[in-house]
Formats: C-alpha cells, structure tokens, sequence
C-alpha cells in the first residue's frame, strides 16, 4: 500500500481498482422479489419480453437476473476512468471536532464527477447498452436535474441524442441544471409538457402544476413508445439501476479494509433508492447472514414521506399508470408531492429493493423536515468546506443527531454514509434557508393504493 492513498482526509483507490463486476443483491436475498403484476390480471407478468420495447435487451435481463456477479464491458469501465472514479472516502473530521463526539464520521464523495453526482454510475452503462443495441434516442425524466444531467453526458459520451421530461417545479428552481443538460446536446422540456398527451392533459386542469417523477416518467414512457428507434432510462428503482450503483459501495468496502475499519451505521438518502442501496447492498448481505451488525438507515423527507409513511403494496411506478405493478413502499401514485428543493425526493414509490429489505426489518428509515436538513448541510459546509446537494443534507441531519447521541453515551461508533452529490447548481434553496423563506410541508391524509398487496 503506497502512503499517498491514505491522506489525514481521505483514502484513495488506484483506477485499476474499480470493481470489475457489478454486485447483485437479488442472489442473496433469503427469498425472490415479489414479481411484478400484469395491472389488468393482477398475475405476475408471465415475460420480460414487453419491457424490451422500453429497455435496451441487456438491461432486461439484468432486471430479472439471480447471478450474484454482473462484469462490467470494458467500455463502460474506461467510462468509468474517464469520470474519473474511484471516488474518495473521506474522513469528517472537522465534523467530529465541531460535534465533539467521540464517533468517526467518513463519507463517499460521489460530487467529483462532471456531473456532479453518483449518476453517472448507471447513466454510461445505460447508455453504452443502448449504443450496442442501435437505440437512435433515449428519453427519461429527472427530478432535480441530477440524473437528467448523467445521461445527458453519457449521451454525448457515446454519441447518442437525449431527451429529458424535467420535473417543473425544479425546472424552475433549478436553471443551471437545465442549462448542463443542453450544453451536452440533450433536449429539455418542464413537466407536465405539451409535448404529451397526459402533460397536455394536467396542464389543461393546472397550468402551474408543479410536477412530480411519477408525472415526468409517465411524459417519457409516452414520448419513447411514439418512437420504434427510442428507448427510456430510469436513474432510479429499478433492480438493474440500483445493481450499476454498486459500484459505490464495493470501492467503499475496499476503502473500509485499507482503514481496518467496520462500518457501525450507514446511511444515505432516498428518492427512488439508487445512491442508498449502491452504498450499502455490498455490505447487506453479510448483516442478512448474522456476519454483521450493521444499521441501514435511509433518510427521506417529511414531505414525501415514501417509507416511514407508505403502506407497503403493489402500486404503478409512474401517475398515468403505464408502468408494471411493482411492490414497493408507495403513498400513491396520485400523491401531490410539493415543490421542496430536494427534488430528486420527490417520488410517491420506493425501490422494490430497498422496499423489502426495509419491510423485513434489514434496513430502517427516518424522515427530517426541509428546514432542518439544510441547517445541517450549513453546518457540513461550514466545517468540511463541501456545500451538499439537498437530497445528501438528509443523510447529513441523521449523521449529526447520531453524532451527537454518540457524544451523549460515550459510544465510539463508525458513521458512514454516502454523500452523492454536490449543491452548486442548488444554491437557491441555501439562499432561501438563509434567508427564512424555506417551508416545511407534511402530509395529513394519505390515500393509499388498493390493488391486492
């Protein structure tokens, strides 16, 4: 081990140490995922052979694939390089010192990537599939511009056209990042759009609708199925999505190890789940074992409170209902999320993943206001010179209060968490914290699906 990989900060991995394979939590998993439901038979969909006019083929079968290893191609490891990965694992000390705690606080730096996020991770292999498969044009749909911004670079890293369905209420919030997607070539619109008959369809009734993901990814799948040559994306929930985020996670476990470090706690954030189960799923299936003790914890807003408030059931993964009957952690698709800055939260459902292994008691989750996730991302910047993105200032809120219950016990635990993207393009929510114009939103009544569960 060369002396220059461990620094006082952070630990570094040579590039010939990205994982070559992808870690699948589904061959590990003490039984299957409940299948997906045909909505109109409400039986499991007998083929994946209907998502093929979606997908690229390859990502079809490593949504339904049990092998525990998945080799990344080596052109989207060179990809990868090129990004450039590995990311840094971090030691918070300036945290700790603030905190005065006796816990050791690291975090993954996923912000150093172009675009600014753990995006990318799946956004070139999603778009290195679709190139081999001679998709002419993706389309996808983003919440705060993170994963629209991935793919519209791995677009252009590939040579392929991009189209993204952007969720309004962070299209407007969130200029910069509409800004990114075009400076890389893709194509923009505000959802719900007029280029759609259900965007028309909802503007029509509320010109101002604010937009949702379930609203946005009904806009894209009904943009891709108008066109034979194009293929959707997803940058969030999907077994194959979260299987790309590995990546992560497996670097962490290595970094860990160089540290002669365990894990005590960790945590990240979750809007669909990708970031939180790329981070943790290496690390889960040894706790499913009895090998560790680990405590998963994934850390949601009050406002879309998916997991700590969501009935746990089969649900559509979009609002207009085009999507398979999916299992998972959901408030509804008709759930009117509102316009926090946090937009990548903004989701009704959860991961199927993520969903059981929270419903089984593996992982658990904690939901924060929107108010005092950023007065803990303050105080991030303010000690560890890195301004989070808003989705990363809910992990960081957990990350203090376990911090400072640690100070109040004497317990000397190991806090990791993924810190999965940068706020420089979100500066607009911290000058409202700043300036007290921030609001807290929480449910009152929630009208759960009804389809069988």
């Amino acid at each position: 081990m060369s002396p220059e990989r461990i620094t006082k900060r952070a630990v570094f991995l040579d590039q010939d140490e990205i994982p070559t394979s992808w870690y699948n939590i589904q061959a590990d998993l003490p039984e299957p995922l409940p299948p997906p439901l045909d909505p109109s038979t409400l039986k499991p969909l007998s083929s994946p052979e209907p998502l093929f006019r979606l997908f690229a083929k390859e990502l079809v079968a490593q949504e339904v694939s049990t092998e525990r290893w998945i080799k990344i191609p080596e052109e989207v490891l060179e990809a990868y390089r090129w990004l450039p990965r590995p990311t840094p694992l971090m030691r918070a000390r300036r945290l700790e010192e603030y905190l005065r705690t006796p816990a050791r606080i690291y975090y993954k730096w996923e912000g150093v990537s172009p675009a600014g996020s753990h995006k990318p991770n799946t956004a070139l292999a999603q778009a290195y599939y679709n190139k081999k498969e001679g998709t002419e044009r993706l389309v996808t749909e983003t919440g705060a511009g993170q994963w629209g911004s991935a793919l519209a670079m791995s677009g252009a890293y590939f040579g392929i056209p991009v189209r993204v369905y952007m969720v309004a209420a962070s299209y407007r919030q969130k200029p910069g990042r509409k800004i990114m997607m075009e400076t890389w070539g893709a194509e923009v619109f505000s959802s719900p759009s007029e280029n759609t008959k259900f965007g028309r369809s909802l503007r029509d009734k509320d010109p101002n609708d604010p937009g949702s993901l379930g609203i946005a990814i009904s806009e894209a799948l009904e943009d891709t199925l108008t066109d034979e040559k194009a293929r959707y994306c997803l940058g969030s929930v999907l077994n194959h999505v979260l299987m790309h985020q590995t990546v992560v996670g497996l670097e962490t476990k290595k970094q860990l190890e160089l540290l002669d470090v365990k894990p005590d706690v960790m945590a990240g954030n979750i809007g669909g789940g990708s970031n939180f189960s790329g981070f943790c799923l290496p690390f889960v299936a040894d706790k499913i074992n009895k090998k560790v003790e680990i405590d998963f914890v994934a850390c949601e807003s009050k406002a879309v409170p998916h997991t700590t408030r969501g009935k746990y059931t089969y649900d559509f993964g979009d609002t207009a209902g085009m999507t398979p009957l999916l299992k998972m952690l959901t408030l509804g698709r008709n759930y009117k999320n509102p316009p926090i800055h946090a937009g990548g939260l903004r989701y009704h459902g959860m991961a199927p993943i993520v969903s059981y292994l929270i419903n089984k008691g593996h992982m658990r989750s904690v939901a924060y206001s929107q108010t005092e996730v950023f007065e803990a991302g303050t105080i991030f910047a303010r000690t560890e010179g890195i301004i989070p993105a808003p989705e990363s200032c809910h992990e960081i809120k957990f990350v203090i209060d376990e911090a400072i219950r640690c100070k109040q016990t004497g317990e000397k635990k190991n806090i990791v968490f993924n810190n999965s993207g940068h706020a420089l393009l979100d500066l607009a929510a911290y000058d409202a914290f700043l300036s007290k114009r921030l609001e807290d939103w929480e449910p009152t009544n929630i009208e759960y699906p009804a389809f069988v569960s």
